[in-house]
């Protein structure tokens, strides 16, 4: 089946990482005689009327589109074209809110590290010392302080004592954020797996020397890595939670065989996955949405 799509990145940001994604998977979806055109999501705007929702400018709309951005509300409205969205905009708007994300793991029942959600702090407002009291006599320290939206391990923050939790509070103010219990097996260590559909098709280990994040971008190593079935199932089930079709899972190492659910990526980046593993996961990526197009035109 000869198939139209569209692959949509973020033309905001700088650096080549985010074309380079898209460009790994138009050169998969040739390869499956699927036409693609590559779009920024600035190129493509969201018109409302009284009568009508469509984009500026009006295009023949595809069969359907990888969106490997969060222009949620852009996803939004390709939904209600009726093309179907890879990943859903609901999916990437919980991935992207690491509250929300922990909420649905919680909701499955799946392993993740003890997580208080700060209460809301509206600009020159402040968090009372009883409950900073209370979230230490709770979570203990180290602890870990997350904003609710951010990326490649920024925005995180490892907090020794209760006056530099007291500051970083007051940094956030206005800006959501959670707590959460240290996981100190797994500092500067932790496990990335790629989920496609229902099924693991690449890991990595990721480690640090001089940092308590893994990631690659601040300054960590990588190396394949075989998952045990624990740790397929876990990323697989991570997934489902946030209504992914894909996504790059992170684990973190607990006590023993422990794992926990660290992050769930709806829009993980694959150059360096394939670069450690040699595993392209835009094949699986495009094999995947192709038959989920051809499935449903049957």
């Amino acid at each position: 089946m000869n198939t139209k799509g569209w692959i949509i990145y973020n033309g905001n940001l700088p650096g080549t990482k985010f074309l380079d994604y898209a460009q790994m998977l138009e050169t998969e979806a040739l390869k499956n005689n699927s036409k693609v055109i590559i779009y920024k999501n600035n190129e493509l705007l969201s018109l409302l009327t009284t009568n009508n929702l469509s984009l500026i400018p009006d295009k023949e709309l595809p069969d359907y589109v990888i969106f490997t951005d969060k222009d949620i509300y852009l996803a939004r409205q390709l939904e209600l074209l009726g093309i179907p969205v890879f990943n859903r905009a609901q999916s990437i708007e919980t991935s992207d809110d690491k509250i929300a994300t922990y909420q649905q793991l919680a909701l499955q029942n799946l392993p993740i590290p003890e997580t208080v959600i700060a209460p809301k702090i509206f600009a020159e407002g402040e968090i009372e010392r009883s409950v900073t009291t209370s979230i230490i006599n709770r979570l203990g320290l180290p602890m870990i302080i997350k904003e609710a939206f951010g990326s490649f391990g920024e925005q995180v923050y490892l907090i020794h004592t209760e006056e530099e939790l007291e500051k970083k509070i007051n940094e956030l103010q206005g800006i959501p954020f959670l707590f959460q219990r240290f996981i100190e097996e797994s500092a500067g260590i932790d496990l990335r797996l790629q989920v496609v559909g229902d099924q693991v098709v690449a890991a990595m280990k990721r480690q640090s020397n001089n940092d308590f994040r893994a990631n690659v971008t601040s300054g960590g190593t990588m190396e394949p890595y075989h998952p045990t079935e624990q740790e397929k199932t876990l990323a697989v089930q991570a997934v489902k939670a946030i209504g992914a079709d894909f996504a790059g899972v992170d684990l973190l190492l607990g006590s023993g065989q422990s794992r926990f659910v660290c992050e769930v990526n709806s829009n993980a980046h694959i150059r360096n996955l394939y670069d450690c593993t040699s595993v392209n996961a835009a094949e699986f990526i495009i094999d995947y949405v192709l038959k989920q197009i051809q499935n449903k035109g049957n």
